[in-house]
Formats: C-alpha cells, structure tokens, sequence
C-alpha cells in the first residue's frame, strides 16, 4: 500500500470504532445525531469536498455525488447508522479497487522488463543485424543467440535450443526447441545445439509469423490484456 492507501486504511479503521461507540452510546436526539456525523466525517470528508468541487463545475452526476445526496437522505430519515455504513463501504470498495489498480499496474511493468528491444536481424549477405523489432517483416530471419530473449513469434528455421519460458508460462521446466517448432517472444534461448564432440551454441533462426507492427506477438497480447485490465 502507497501512503494514500493506508491513511485511508486507518480513517476506515477509526470510522468503525467510533460508529461501534456511538451505536452503544444511550443518547438520542440531536445528540445522536452530532455523534453519528464523527465517524461520518472521518471517512467521508473526501467524498463531501468532491461533491462540492464537482457542482461548482456543473459536473453532479457522478459517484461522489450520488452517494453524497443518499447518505443526507439517510440522515434526513433519522437513519444515521445507516448513512455511516453507506460511505463506509463505499470508502471500502475504493480502497480495494485502488490496490487492484496498483497490483495491475506492477504486473504490467514486470512484463515490459521482458519486453525485447532489439532483434538480430540476418541479411541476405548472410551478416547480422540489430534492429528495433517492429522494423522486422514477416519473411524476414532473425538471430537470438544463447542468452538472449526472444523479440518476436516465429518459426525456427534452423538450429537446437532449450529455450527457459518460465517469464511467460510459469513452466520451470526448459522447452526443448527444433526446426519446424513455434517459439513465442519473451522467453530465453539458454543452450545451443550438441554435436559429436562437444557442445557448440546454435542461434535459433526465427521466421516471423503474424506480425502486425506488434499487435500480434504474444508478449504485445499479454500487455494489452494487463492494460485493458486496469
């Protein structure tokens, strides 16, 4: 929780205290109506000061409003318990709804520390590369040496590799790779391929497929469907 988060967190905590308080309190009358507007007041200020802030522009259908104009009904009833647990749980929902949003948008930031940025891209004179991905074309072969991350979906066209895929799938478990598999971006080339008499470290030669100026590539889908998720 960030510092706006948890000063709420104890405003919730001490709005319950004091509506426990004053719900046990012998008092009536105008009495109890001051001693329900306390714990009214330090949960909802901020939905008070919103109200007003937003009428001032003409802007009153909103959320802060509505629960402002049901929360005086529900005084105006001499149903104050009732008008305390409304902006109560209100305040609530926000602060979840705020931790949602922060945990959404460390997620998002994970993955796009995954997030390629570069491709080795294999010219026709048979030399290498690097480019940015989205200047990669569907037909075009790119390298990605052992160690490196995978920038786009493709096809490998030549070369053996365990390739770790854990950033994406979860799998702890390496995937072992040949020609003819598909291989998604985001995940490691760890090893190469093993001849006869001793290990020599192949690149993977990727043929890209589905490539729509990064709408296509799996990493791009996974970013989209996090954002879209905030």
């Amino acid at each position: 929780m960030n510092r706006t988060q948890k000063i709420m967190l104890y405003r919730i905590f001490l709005s319950v205290v004091l509506l426990i308080i004053v719900v046990i309190l012998p008092i009536s009358g105008w009495a109890r109506f001051f001693a329900f507007l306390i714990p009214y007041l330090v949960v909802g200020w901020d939905v008070i000061y919103k109200t007003v802030k937003h009428a001032s522009k003409l802007d009153i259908f909103d959320e802060n409003s509505l629960m402002f104009i049901a929360t005086i009904g529900a005084f105006a009833l001499n149903e104050c318990a009732e008008a305390v647990m409304v902006v109560l749980l209100y305040q609530i929902g926000e602060l979840f709804q705020d931790c949602a949003s922060d945990f959404s948008r460390k997620s998002i930031s994970s993955l796009m520390d995954i997030r390629p940025d570069y491709a080795n891209l294999k010219r026709e004179n048979g030399a290498t590369e690097k480019v940015l991905p989205n200047e990669v074309g569907v037909g075009d072969i790119i390298v990605v040496k052992p160690g490196e991350k995978v920038p786009l979906d493709g096809v490998i066209k030549k070369g053996f590799s365990s390739v770790d895929t854990s950033s994406m799938t979860g799998e702890s478990a390496p995937r072992v790779l040949e020609p003819g598999d598909e291989i998604v971006s985001g995940c490691v080339n760890m090893t190469g391929e093993k001849s006869s008499q001793k290990y020599t470290l192949h690149a993977l030669l990727l043929l890209p497929c589905c490539w729509q100026f990064f709408q296509s590539y799996f990493l791009a889908r996974i970013l989209k469907f996090g954002l879209s998720a905030r």
